[in-house]
Formats: C-alpha cells, sequence, structure tokens
C-alpha cells in the first residue's frame, strides 16, 4: 500500500513539474503575451489599433477599412468580449496555405455579452523582427 501511494505521489509530482515546466516556457508566455495585447484593440473596439498591430499577412489579406467592418459585424452579432480564458497554446512550422514558418494556435474561452459559449481562435507568426503578431481572428458564438 505504502509503495502504491509512493508511486502516485511521484506520477502527480512529475504531472506538476511537466505543467509548471509548460507555463514556464518562454516561447508560449511570449505568444499568449501578445494575443492578450492584440485583443486589448478587440475589447476597446479599436479596429484601426487593432489592424496596425497585425502581422504583414493579415494587413495584406484585407484593408484597414474592411477590417474595421467585419469587426463590426462580429461585435454586433457577440456582442463584446466579457470574460475570457486562455486555452491551448499550439506551434507548428507548417501552416495550410502559407509558407514554412513559425505559427501559433490560441484557443480563448470567451463569454462575449450576446453568445455567453463563445470562443476566439488567434494565429500568430513570428516576424522577421522577432516578434509575435496576429494573422488571423476567428470568433465564434
Amino acid at each position: 500500500m505504502r509503495l502504491v501511494a509512493l508511486r502516485l505521489f511521484a506520477a502527480l509530482l512529475a504531472m506538476g513539474l511537466a505543467a509548471a515546466a509548460l507555463a514556464q516556457d518562454p516561447r508560449t508566455i511570449a505568444v499568449q503575451s501578445a494575443a492578450r495585447a492584440w485583443l486589448a484593440f478587440i475589447d476597446r473596439g479599436d479596429a484601426r489599433g487593432a489592424w496596425n498591430a497585425a502581422g504583414k499577412k493579415f494587413q495584406s489579406a484585407l484593408t484597414a477599412e474592411l477590417w474595421a467592418t467585419e469587426l463590426g459585424k462580429q461585435q454586433r452579432q457577440y456582442g463584446k468580449p466579457v470574460e475570457r480564458t486562455i486555452g491551448p497554446t499550439r506551434f507548428q512550422n507548417k501552416f495550410p496555405g502559407m509558407p514554412d514558418g513559425e505559427y501559433a494556435q490560441i484557443l480563448f474561452r470567451t463569454r462575449f455579452a450576446s453568445k455567453p459559449d463563445g470562443t476566439e481562435q488567434l494565429t500568430l507568426e513570428r516576424e522577421a523582427d522577432g516578434q509575435w503578431r496576429v494573422i488571423g481572428y476567428f470568433p465564434r458564438g
């Protein structure tokens, strides 16, 4: 019985250390910080600020004016974000339709004013200057 308890303790300790190591990963921290900083523009309804802070691929995919129109539609449909909880962060070097690079995807569980069980998925790219920038934003209610 004592051996079983000891093994269980060791397994729980190992899981805790692995989780702590993951939580401390500098790359994860950098990506999540960049995502949260960008989402602050969304929370303020500042479409121009979000567009300016986004990555080159985002900016080349749509004009600032079109982005403002789309963000306005999304916010009318879902309401503004009220609360969000960060979910998994995944890294990959290949992304469909994109050249090889450093990409990350983050899923937030988001409570919108009109949709309490929503999500926001962000795709970020590490650009040539080493900064992570949003290149895709997909809210869902």
